[in-house]
């Protein structure tokens, strides 16, 4: 992966139920923490992160689901944000590596993970991803020309939709070339002309769009 790969955050009261699911779609582990609580899944484009919303520091609750995203060089990124109007942007250590913040529209808080090859306290797994499958979020009640000028200074190359809502929300959608009745004869779901919608562990409504 090179980049900025975009990367819905789902935080869950179950890792492990959440990651099955995630795989009877496509997806494949990257990334486990040793601790456990976390694990990054890769798709064909794009990639979904799974966090115990029990040990979350920034109080996720099980099935919210936040918009963060992957990076090769942080710094470059902090440029293209200023120069596009996002000043708050800043780059900090954590524990786990640098991470990169900064406001989006709605007041979003958004973070930007740096790409990092010191696996140390992680699992590093060979992950073969479904190629057919990629992470494509849906946001509720977005103000989409912003949205757009945001992620187009962050240099994203994924599929977004947008929707009505009364507040800003990120629902966790995929999108796959595979045909839709393959797809549900794996995982429960209902067709409809929005795609094949599915009720994930978590309680949470996940669309994948033929």
């Amino acid at each position: 992966m090179t980049g900025v790969v975009i990367r819905p955050l789902r935080f869950t009261d179950d890792v492990d139920a959440m990651r099955a699911f995630l795989e009877g779609l496509g997806l494949r582990s990257r990334i486990e923490s040793e601790r456990g609580g976390w694990v990054d899944m890769q798709a064909g484009r794009g990639m979904v992160a799974l966090h115990d919303a029990a040990s979350s520091s920034t109080g996720g609750q099980a099935g919210q689901t936040s918009l963060t995203f992957e990076a090769e060089k942080l710094d470059e990124l902090v440029e293209r944000l200023e120069q596009a109007g996002f000043g708050d942007a800043s780059v900090f250590d954590e524990a786990y590596g640098r991470v990169l913040s900064v406001t989006g529209p709605d007041g979003a808080v958004i973070w930007v993970d740096e790409r990092s090859e010191d696996m140390y306290g992680y699992k590093l797994y060979d992950a073969r991803p479904d190629d057919r499958l990629s992470v494509t979020p849906y946001l509720a009640g977005a103000d989409e020309p912003a949205w757009r000028a945001f992620l187009a200074a962050m240099g994203v190359d994924a599929t977004v939709r947008f929707g009505p809502g009364a507040e800003f929300a990120v629902r966790l959608d995929l999108s796959t070339t595979e045909d839709l009745a393959d797809v549900q004869e794996r995982v429960r779901g209902i067709r409809t002309e929005a795609g094949l919608e599915i009720t994930d562990p978590d309680g949470q409504l996940v669309v994948v769009h033929g």
